[in-house]
């Protein structure tokens, strides 16, 4: 197997004073929402059932003490939701909170990665 070139990735969750947490997957889940335009749609993209996607937009809702996610009643396709403004923005501020990281720690996911693929002393290979 050719060895890869692509470095160890970083996840990055964001614990909140309130014990409530911000990660990677309610991050793709509002971004989702925002692609797909339903709370239902989203969930599938992720294969996540509908009540756990409600129930993590709902916990945004309630975390950040602002709508992120608005749903939209009727209409002709039945309705179905969208970011807030608010929403939007915590999107963005996240990708770049893990931009900013993931560039902090280039050097030593490098690093990590040929620590790791260095064979072992005395190993058989």
């Amino acid at each position: 197997m050719p060895k890869s070139s692509a470095l160890p990735s970083l996840s990055l969750r964001i614990d909140l004073l309130s014990g409530d947490r911000i990660g990677p997957g309610k991050i793709t889940l509002l971004e989702n929402i925002s692609r797909h335009g339903s709370i239902s749609a989203a969930g599938r993209a992720m294969d996540m059932s509908y009540k756990r996607a409600w129930d993590l937009v709902d916990e945004l809702n309630r975390v950040c003490r602002q709508p992120v996610v608005e749903r939209q009643t009727g209409g002709k396709n039945g309705g179905g939701a969208a970011l807030t403004p608010f929403g939007e923005a915590l999107v963005a501020r996240y990708r770049r909170i893990e931009h900013t990281a993931a560039s902090a720690v280039k050097k030593e996911l490098a690093a990590l990665r040929s620590e790791i693929e260095k064979p072992r002393k005395g190993a058989a290979r």
